[in-house]
Protein backbone atom coordinates (compact mmCIF):
# COMPACT_ATOMS: atom_id res chain seq x y z
CA UNK A 1 0.00 0.00 0.00
CA UNK A 2 2.73 2.44 1.03
CA UNK A 3 4.84 1.54 -2.02
CA UNK A 4 1.87 2.21 -4.27
CA UNK A 5 1.22 5.64 -2.78
CA UNK A 6 4.85 6.77 -2.89
CA UNK A 7 5.34 5.52 -6.46
CA UNK A 8 2.44 7.78 -7.46
CA UNK A 9 4.10 10.76 -5.74
CA UNK A 10 2.19 10.79 -2.45
CA UNK A 11 3.83 11.40 0.92
CA UNK A 12 2.79 8.89 3.60
CA UNK A 13 2.55 9.14 7.40
CA UNK A 14 2.60 5.75 9.15
CA UNK A 15 0.47 5.68 12.33
CA UNK A 16 -0.26 2.09 13.20
CA UNK A 17 -1.28 -0.08 14.70
CA UNK A 18 -4.06 2.34 15.64
CA UNK A 19 -7.87 2.23 16.03
CA UNK A 20 -9.98 3.17 13.01
CA UNK A 21 -11.38 6.32 14.72
CA UNK A 22 -7.78 7.40 15.38
CA UNK A 23 -7.02 7.27 11.66
CA UNK A 24 -10.16 9.30 10.94
CA UNK A 25 -9.37 11.90 13.62
CA UNK A 26 -5.67 12.24 12.69
CA UNK A 27 -6.45 12.49 8.97
CA UNK A 28 -8.43 15.59 9.82
CA UNK A 29 -6.12 17.08 12.46
CA UNK A 30 -2.96 16.44 10.38
CA UNK A 31 -4.66 17.94 7.31
CA UNK A 32 -3.99 14.86 5.21
CA UNK A 33 -5.75 14.30 1.90
CA UNK A 34 -6.86 10.79 2.82
CA UNK A 35 -6.79 8.25 5.63
CA UNK A 36 -6.42 4.50 5.13
CA UNK A 37 -7.16 1.77 7.68
CA UNK A 38 -6.19 -1.85 7.04
CA UNK A 39 -8.27 -4.07 9.30
CA UNK A 40 -10.51 -7.10 9.62
CA UNK A 41 -12.74 -4.85 11.76
CA UNK A 42 -14.97 -7.20 13.83
CA UNK A 43 -14.16 -10.25 11.68
CA UNK A 44 -11.40 -12.91 11.68
CA UNK A 45 -7.97 -11.90 10.31
CA UNK A 46 -8.57 -13.50 6.90
CA UNK A 47 -11.30 -10.90 6.25
CA UNK A 48 -8.76 -8.04 6.28
CA UNK A 49 -9.99 -5.12 4.20
CA UNK A 50 -9.52 -1.41 3.59
CA UNK A 51 -11.42 1.52 5.11
CA UNK A 52 -10.93 4.88 3.40
CA UNK A 53 -11.49 8.35 4.86
CA UNK A 54 -11.64 11.69 3.09
CA UNK A 55 -9.76 14.78 4.25
CA UNK A 56 -12.47 15.71 6.79
CA UNK A 57 -12.34 12.29 8.47
CA UNK A 58 -15.58 10.92 6.99
CA UNK A 59 -15.81 7.56 5.23
CA UNK A 60 -16.02 7.77 1.45
CA UNK A 61 -19.46 7.41 -0.11
CA UNK A 62 -20.69 4.23 -1.79
CA UNK A 63 -20.44 5.93 -5.20
CA UNK A 64 -16.78 6.86 -4.76
CA UNK A 65 -15.86 3.42 -3.39
CA UNK A 66 -17.67 1.75 -6.31
CA UNK A 67 -15.63 3.85 -8.75
CA UNK A 68 -12.38 2.88 -6.98
CA UNK A 69 -13.31 -0.82 -7.07
CA UNK A 70 -14.19 -0.61 -10.78
CA UNK A 71 -10.86 1.11 -11.49
CA UNK A 72 -8.91 -1.55 -9.56
CA UNK A 73 -10.66 -4.36 -11.45
CA UNK A 74 -10.02 -2.67 -14.81
CA UNK A 75 -6.35 -2.05 -13.98
CA UNK A 76 -5.92 -5.69 -12.97
CA UNK A 77 -6.93 -6.67 -16.50
CA UNK A 78 -5.56 -3.79 -18.59
CA UNK A 79 -2.73 -2.31 -16.51
CA UNK A 80 -2.35 1.11 -14.82
CA UNK A 81 -4.19 4.12 -16.21
CA UNK A 82 -1.78 6.65 -14.69
CA UNK A 83 1.92 7.34 -14.98
CA UNK A 84 4.15 6.64 -12.01
CA UNK A 85 6.05 9.57 -10.52
CA UNK A 86 9.47 10.50 -11.87
CA UNK A 87 12.38 9.61 -9.50
CA UNK A 88 12.65 13.17 -8.17
CA UNK A 89 8.90 13.28 -7.51
CA UNK A 90 8.61 10.05 -5.52
CA UNK A 91 6.67 10.33 -2.27
CA UNK A 92 8.36 10.21 1.11
CA UNK A 93 7.48 7.99 4.09
CA UNK A 94 7.86 8.70 7.78
CA UNK A 95 6.41 7.28 10.96
CA UNK A 96 4.44 9.76 13.05
CA UNK A 97 6.02 9.55 16.49
CA UNK A 98 3.52 9.72 19.33
CA UNK A 99 0.51 9.07 17.09
CA UNK A 100 -1.27 7.15 19.89
CA UNK A 101 -0.68 10.02 22.28
CA UNK A 102 -2.10 12.53 19.80
CA UNK A 103 -5.23 10.42 19.39
CA UNK A 104 -5.70 10.03 23.14
CA UNK A 105 -5.40 13.79 23.60
CA UNK A 106 -8.02 14.35 20.89
CA UNK A 107 -10.40 11.98 22.71
CA UNK A 108 -9.75 13.59 26.11
CA UNK A 109 -10.26 17.06 24.60
CA UNK A 110 -13.96 16.19 24.20
CA UNK A 111 -14.35 16.25 28.01
CA UNK A 112 -13.72 18.80 30.78
CA UNK A 113 -10.05 19.26 31.68
CA UNK A 114 -10.68 18.01 35.21
CA UNK A 115 -12.13 14.63 34.12
CA UNK A 116 -10.71 11.94 36.41
CA UNK A 117 -11.67 8.29 36.81
CA UNK A 118 -9.98 7.72 40.17
CA UNK A 119 -11.77 5.06 42.20
CA UNK A 120 -13.26 3.32 39.16
CA UNK A 121 -12.24 -0.22 38.30
CA UNK A 122 -12.68 -0.92 34.59
CA UNK A 123 -12.26 -4.18 32.67
CA UNK A 124 -11.42 -3.73 28.99
CA UNK A 125 -11.22 -6.35 26.23
CA UNK A 126 -9.25 -5.02 23.25
CA UNK A 127 -10.01 -8.02 20.98
CA UNK A 128 -6.28 -8.54 20.27
CA UNK A 129 -6.73 -5.67 17.86
CA UNK A 130 -5.77 -2.09 17.09
CA UNK A 131 -6.86 -0.68 20.47
CA UNK A 132 -4.59 -2.98 22.50
CA UNK A 133 -2.35 -0.11 23.64
CA UNK A 134 -4.46 3.03 23.33
CA UNK A 135 -7.44 1.56 25.23
CA UNK A 136 -5.79 0.63 28.52
CA UNK A 137 -3.35 3.58 28.39
CA UNK A 138 -6.15 6.12 27.92
CA UNK A 139 -8.13 4.79 30.90
CA UNK A 140 -5.05 4.54 33.15
CA UNK A 141 -3.98 8.08 32.24
CA UNK A 142 -7.27 9.30 33.74
CA UNK A 143 -6.77 7.40 37.00
CA UNK A 144 -8.88 4.28 36.44
CA UNK A 145 -7.72 0.90 37.68
CA UNK A 146 -7.69 -1.21 34.50
CA UNK A 147 -7.98 -4.96 34.00
CA UNK A 148 -6.95 -5.45 30.36
CA UNK A 149 -7.49 -8.59 28.28
CA UNK A 150 -7.18 -9.21 24.54
CA UNK A 151 -3.94 -7.18 24.42
CA UNK A 152 -1.60 -9.69 22.75
CA UNK A 153 -2.19 -9.40 18.99
CA UNK A 154 -0.16 -11.68 16.73
CA UNK A 155 -1.80 -10.75 13.44
CA UNK A 156 -4.08 -13.76 13.38
CA UNK A 157 -5.89 -13.78 16.74
CA UNK A 158 -7.89 -10.58 16.19
CA UNK A 159 -11.48 -11.05 17.47
CA UNK A 160 -10.71 -14.71 18.20
CA UNK A 161 -13.12 -15.71 20.99
CA UNK A 162 -12.86 -12.19 22.40
CA UNK A 163 -13.94 -8.61 21.77
CA UNK A 164 -17.36 -7.12 21.07
CA UNK A 165 -18.52 -10.14 19.05
CA UNK A 166 -17.83 -12.39 22.06
CA UNK A 167 -18.89 -10.25 25.04
CA UNK A 168 -19.12 -13.19 27.44
CA UNK A 169 -15.39 -12.75 28.07
CA UNK A 170 -15.76 -9.19 29.40
CA UNK A 171 -18.80 -10.25 31.45
CA UNK A 172 -16.68 -12.90 33.21
CA UNK A 173 -13.82 -10.42 33.77
CA UNK A 174 -16.19 -7.88 35.37
CA UNK A 175 -17.60 -10.46 37.77
CA UNK A 176 -14.20 -11.95 38.61
CA UNK A 177 -12.54 -8.59 39.38
CA UNK A 178 -15.68 -6.84 40.73
CA UNK A 179 -15.27 -4.04 38.18
CA UNK A 180 -17.63 -1.07 37.94
CA UNK A 181 -17.84 -1.40 34.15
CA UNK A 182 -16.72 -3.72 31.35
CA UNK A 183 -15.68 -2.40 27.94
CA UNK A 184 -15.43 -4.75 24.96
CA UNK A 185 -13.99 -3.30 21.74
CA UNK A 186 -13.86 -4.92 18.32
CA UNK A 187 -10.66 -5.46 16.34
CA UNK A 188 -10.35 -1.88 15.09
CA UNK A 189 -11.95 -0.29 18.17
CA UNK A 190 -14.80 1.51 16.40
CA UNK A 191 -17.40 -0.73 18.07
CA UNK A 192 -18.17 -1.15 21.75
CA UNK A 193 -20.29 -3.57 23.78
CA UNK A 194 -20.34 -3.20 27.56
CA UNK A 195 -21.07 -5.08 30.77
CA UNK A 196 -22.55 -3.45 33.85
CA UNK A 197 -21.27 -4.25 37.36
CA UNK A 198 -23.74 -7.14 37.64
CA UNK A 199 -22.39 -8.85 34.52
CA UNK A 200 -25.32 -7.91 32.26
CA UNK A 201 -24.20 -7.49 28.66
CA UNK A 202 -25.12 -4.06 27.29
CA UNK A 203 -25.50 -3.79 23.51
CA UNK A 204 -25.37 -0.73 21.26
CA UNK A 205 -29.12 -0.03 21.50
CA UNK A 206 -28.95 0.10 25.30
CA UNK A 207 -25.89 2.36 25.23
CA UNK A 208 -27.60 4.71 22.75
CA UNK A 209 -30.77 4.87 24.89
CA UNK A 210 -28.75 5.80 27.98
CA UNK A 211 -26.67 8.43 26.17
CA UNK A 212 -29.72 9.93 24.42
CA UNK A 213 -31.49 10.29 27.79
CA UNK A 214 -28.42 11.88 29.35
CA UNK A 215 -27.89 14.26 26.44
CA UNK A 216 -31.57 15.24 26.39
CA UNK A 217 -31.47 16.07 30.11
CA UNK A 218 -28.25 18.06 29.62
CA UNK A 219 -29.78 19.80 26.57
CA UNK A 220 -26.96 18.36 24.45
CA UNK A 221 -29.12 16.21 22.14
CA UNK A 222 -29.53 17.82 18.76
CA UNK A 223 -32.56 16.88 16.64
CA UNK A 224 -32.89 13.24 17.62
CA UNK A 225 -31.27 9.83 17.15
CA UNK A 226 -30.46 7.76 14.06
CA UNK A 227 -30.62 3.97 14.43
CA UNK A 228 -30.73 1.25 11.77
CA UNK A 229 -33.12 -1.35 10.44
CA UNK A 230 -31.59 -3.69 13.05
CA UNK A 231 -32.29 -1.42 16.03
CA UNK A 232 -34.54 -3.14 18.57
CA UNK A 233 -38.24 -2.23 18.42
CA UNK A 234 -38.12 -1.67 22.18
CA UNK A 235 -35.67 1.19 21.56
CA UNK A 236 -38.04 2.78 19.07
CA UNK A 237 -40.93 2.56 21.55
CA UNK A 238 -38.74 4.03 24.31
CA UNK A 239 -37.78 7.04 22.19
CA UNK A 240 -41.44 7.57 21.30
CA UNK A 241 -42.36 7.63 25.00
CA UNK A 242 -39.52 10.09 25.68
CA UNK A 243 -40.55 12.29 22.72
CA UNK A 244 -37.13 11.79 21.12
CA UNK A 245 -37.24 11.71 17.33
CA UNK A 246 -35.93 8.41 15.94
CA UNK A 247 -34.97 7.59 12.35
CA UNK A 248 -33.90 4.21 10.94
CA UNK A 249 -31.08 4.10 8.38
CA UNK A 250 -29.70 1.17 6.38
CA UNK A 251 -27.32 -1.09 8.30
CA UNK A 252 -23.79 0.32 8.37
CA UNK A 253 -22.23 3.20 10.28
CA UNK A 254 -21.67 5.25 7.12
CA UNK A 255 -25.43 5.28 6.48
CA UNK A 256 -26.04 6.26 10.09
CA UNK A 257 -23.60 9.16 9.70
CA UNK A 258 -25.12 10.24 6.36
CA UNK A 259 -28.57 10.37 7.97
CA UNK A 260 -27.20 12.26 10.98
CA UNK A 261 -25.73 14.90 8.66
CA UNK A 262 -28.85 15.05 6.50
CA UNK A 263 -31.15 15.58 9.52
CA UNK A 264 -28.67 17.59 11.61
CA UNK A 265 -28.69 15.01 14.46
CA UNK A 266 -25.67 14.52 16.73
CA UNK A 267 -26.23 10.96 18.01
CA UNK A 268 -26.64 7.69 16.14
CA UNK A 269 -25.50 4.11 16.03
CA UNK A 270 -26.08 0.42 15.66
CA UNK A 271 -27.06 -2.42 17.93
CA UNK A 272 -23.66 -3.99 17.13
CA UNK A 273 -21.91 -1.16 18.98
CA UNK A 274 -21.00 1.31 16.24
CA UNK A 275 -21.97 4.53 18.01
CA UNK A 276 -21.28 7.97 16.56
CA UNK A 277 -21.11 10.94 18.92
CA UNK A 278 -21.51 13.59 16.24
CA UNK A 279 -20.67 16.38 18.66
CA UNK A 280 -17.14 14.99 18.97
CA UNK A 281 -16.30 12.54 16.15
CA UNK A 282 -16.82 11.78 12.45
CA UNK A 283 -17.12 8.01 12.88
CA UNK A 284 -17.81 5.35 15.50
CA UNK A 285 -15.29 5.44 18.34
CA UNK A 286 -15.42 2.80 21.07
CA UNK A 287 -13.06 4.60 23.44
CA UNK A 288 -14.86 7.92 23.10
CA UNK A 289 -18.18 6.23 23.91
CA UNK A 290 -16.57 4.43 26.87
CA UNK A 291 -15.35 7.74 28.30
CA UNK A 292 -18.80 9.30 27.84
CA UNK A 293 -20.32 6.48 29.91
CA UNK A 294 -17.55 6.60 32.53
CA UNK A 295 -18.00 10.39 32.77
CA UNK A 296 -21.69 9.77 33.59
CA UNK A 297 -21.08 7.14 36.32
CA UNK A 298 -17.84 8.47 37.80
CA UNK A 299 -19.51 9.87 40.93
CA UNK A 300 -20.82 6.59 42.32
CA UNK A 301 -23.71 5.95 39.95
CA UNK A 302 -24.11 2.25 39.12
CA UNK A 303 -23.79 1.24 35.47
CA UNK A 304 -26.85 -1.02 35.84
CA UNK A 305 -28.96 2.03 36.80
CA UNK A 306 -27.50 4.16 33.99
CA UNK A 307 -28.32 1.58 31.30
CA UNK A 308 -31.76 0.52 32.61
CA UNK A 309 -33.87 2.45 30.12
CA UNK A 310 -36.11 0.10 28.13
CA UNK A 311 -37.30 -3.49 27.81
CA UNK A 312 -35.93 -5.13 24.69
CA UNK A 313 -38.36 -6.84 22.34
CA UNK A 314 -37.21 -10.47 21.90
CA UNK A 315 -35.04 -10.63 18.79
CA UNK A 316 -33.43 -13.52 16.93
CA UNK A 317 -30.66 -13.06 14.39
CA UNK A 318 -29.59 -16.01 12.23
CA UNK A 319 -26.53 -15.85 9.97
CA UNK A 320 -26.63 -18.21 7.00
CA UNK A 321 -23.46 -18.89 5.00
CA UNK A 322 -24.06 -18.79 1.25
CA UNK A 323 -21.97 -19.08 -1.91
CA UNK A 324 -23.80 -16.19 -3.56
CA UNK A 325 -25.47 -13.43 -1.55
CA UNK A 326 -27.67 -12.57 -4.57
CA UNK A 327 -29.79 -15.60 -3.66
CA UNK A 328 -31.74 -13.13 -1.56
CA UNK A 329 -33.22 -11.77 -4.82
CA UNK A 330 -34.47 -15.16 -6.06
CA UNK A 331 -38.21 -15.67 -6.60
CA UNK A 332 -38.29 -18.63 -4.20
CA UNK A 333 -36.64 -16.77 -1.32
CA UNK A 334 -38.76 -13.65 -1.87
CA UNK A 335 -41.89 -15.84 -1.79
CA UNK A 336 -41.04 -17.36 1.59
CA UNK A 337 -40.04 -13.98 3.06
CA UNK A 338 -43.54 -12.75 2.16
CA UNK A 339 -45.09 -15.83 3.81
CA UNK A 340 -43.17 -15.12 7.03
CA UNK A 341 -43.99 -11.40 6.91
CA UNK A 342 -47.69 -12.23 6.56
CA UNK A 343 -47.51 -14.53 9.60
CA UNK A 344 -45.80 -11.99 11.85
CA UNK A 345 -47.72 -8.91 10.66
CA UNK A 346 -49.09 -6.93 13.58
CA UNK A 347 -47.06 -8.93 16.10
CA UNK A 348 -43.49 -8.08 15.07
CA UNK A 349 -41.19 -7.50 12.15
CA UNK A 350 -38.69 -9.30 9.90
CA UNK A 351 -35.53 -8.09 8.18
CA UNK A 352 -33.56 -10.16 5.65
CA UNK A 353 -30.36 -8.65 4.28
CA UNK A 354 -26.94 -9.40 2.83
CA UNK A 355 -23.94 -9.07 5.13
CA UNK A 356 -21.72 -6.17 4.15
CA UNK A 357 -18.48 -7.98 5.04
CA UNK A 358 -19.09 -11.74 4.82
CA UNK A 359 -20.65 -14.33 2.48
CA UNK A 360 -23.74 -14.52 4.67
CA UNK A 361 -27.43 -13.69 4.63
CA UNK A 362 -28.67 -12.26 7.93
CA UNK A 363 -32.24 -13.07 8.95
CA UNK A 364 -33.60 -11.06 11.88
CA UNK A 365 -37.04 -11.18 13.46
CA UNK A 366 -38.61 -9.45 16.48
CA UNK A 367 -41.76 -10.33 18.38
CA UNK A 368 -42.99 -10.92 21.92
CA UNK A 369 -44.47 -14.18 20.58
CA UNK A 370 -41.37 -16.40 20.74
CA UNK A 371 -42.99 -19.41 19.04
CA UNK A 372 -44.03 -17.23 16.11
CA UNK A 373 -40.54 -15.67 16.10
CA UNK A 374 -38.78 -19.03 15.69
CA UNK A 375 -41.30 -20.23 13.13
CA UNK A 376 -40.76 -17.20 10.87
CA UNK A 377 -36.95 -17.44 11.14
CA UNK A 378 -37.07 -21.14 10.22
CA UNK A 379 -39.36 -20.61 7.23
CA UNK A 380 -36.89 -18.20 5.65
CA UNK A 381 -33.59 -19.77 6.68
CA UNK A 382 -34.57 -23.28 5.51
CA UNK A 383 -35.55 -21.89 2.11
CA UNK A 384 -32.26 -20.00 1.76
CA UNK A 385 -30.28 -23.13 2.70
Amino acid sequence: MVTGFTSAGWDVLLLGPMPTPAVAALTRSMRADMGVMLSASHNPYHDNGIKLFGAQGYKLTDDIEAKIEALVERMALEGPEFALADPDKLGRVRRLDGAAGRYMELVKASFPDDLRLDGLKVAVDCANGAGYKAGPELLRSLGAKVIAIGINPNGMNINQKCGSTNPNKIKLAVKKHKAHLGISLDGDADRIIMSDELGNIIDGDQIIAALATRWKNKKMLKGGVVGTLMSNYGLEKFFKSEKIKFIRANVGDRYVKENMQKNNFNLGGEQSGHIILGKFATTGDGLLVALEVLFAIRKGRKASDFFNKFQKTPQILKNIEVKDKEIIKSTEVKKYIKIAEKLIKGQGRILVRKSGTESKIRVMAESNNKKLLNNCINIISKRIK
